[in-house]
């Protein structure tokens, strides 16, 4: 952990974290444990399974896996108080907007959007009978700084989760249920070196050419490095938690200063 965590921060609280195996969300769903929480994820395949964790394999790209993990939730742990929406990525290949079909348009669409739409859709009324509930959507920095070479799909559906997050907050505010987004700018998981190999295959040169080609697109990164999938999942928790009562329909950026206009 990138700090230590407060062992009863998140006593007594349920926690969703969709997609929660690996990289990010696998961070996170170590750090509400840490604080306390009771914690449930899915993946289509659960390898390496943390202790102490609810899990179930489910696609979260498809209705059933949404149906799948909820009914779960509701069942295992009656219900959830907070909702990490962590999942996200994108397979899509390098060569622009020309390269990507149909079928990638809505694979990005159904990973980055509607995975957390369709969980919202069936968890957030049992927060809002409750009167209380959080939820948390990961976005990017790239809704606002799109990548062409090879994720621009990836790009728009976490442009429109951030606009749906900012509208549904208008919705759900006054019911007592409050919405946040987190945008990471890159992240150093295990995923880093899969996309960069895919654009060493697809433009040659080498794993540091790709990593400079990425640095390029970005215009730098002022700290020179990514973020630690810890210190974005302590911000996911600072959100989800009593200490930020009163942040409500905000997006926080975490990305080393990479975006550099106001």
């Amino acid at each position: 952990m990138s700090v230590q965590a407060n062992p009863s921060e998140f006593a007594g609280q349920r926690v969703l974290v969709s997609g929660g195996t690996k990289g990010l969300g696998r961070a996170t769903v170590e750090r509400f444990l840490a604080g306390g929480a009771r914690v449930i994820t899915a993946a289509r395949t659960i390898k390496d399974p943390i202790a102490g964790v609810d899990y179930v394999q489910a696609d979260l790209t498809t209705t059933a896996g949404s149906d799948a993990l909820s009914t779960a939730a509701i069942e295992r742990m009656g219900g959830v108080d907070i909702l990490a929406h962590v999942i996200g990525g994108s397979d899509s290949p390098a060569g622009g907007f020309a390269a990507l079909t149909d079928e990638h348009w809505l694979a990005e669409l159904n990973l980055n959007l509607l995975a957390s739409v369709r969980l919202d859709r069936l968890l957030i009324p049992q927060m809002l009978a409750r009167g209380k509930g959080t939820v948390v959507h990961i976005t990017s920095i790239q809704s606002v700084l799109p990548l062409p070479e090879s994720t621009t799909g990836y790009a728009a559906a976490k442009a429109a989760l951030r606009t749906y997050s900012k509208s549904i907050s208008k919705e759900l505010g006054p019911k007592g249920v409050r919405v946040n987004s987190v945008s990471p700018g890159w992240i150093l998981t295990e995923g880093t070196g899969d996309f960069l190999e895919m654009l060493r295959a697809a433009n040659g040169g080498t794993i540091e050419d790709a990593r400079q080609s990425v640095l390029d697109a970005l215009g730098g990164i002022s700290i020179g490095r990514g973020a630690k999938p810890e210190e974005v999942a302590d911000l996911i928790a600072y959100l989800a938690s009593d200490r930020a009562a009163a942040i409500h329909g905000a997006e926080f950026v975490i990305d080393g200063g990479t975006i550099r206009t106001v």
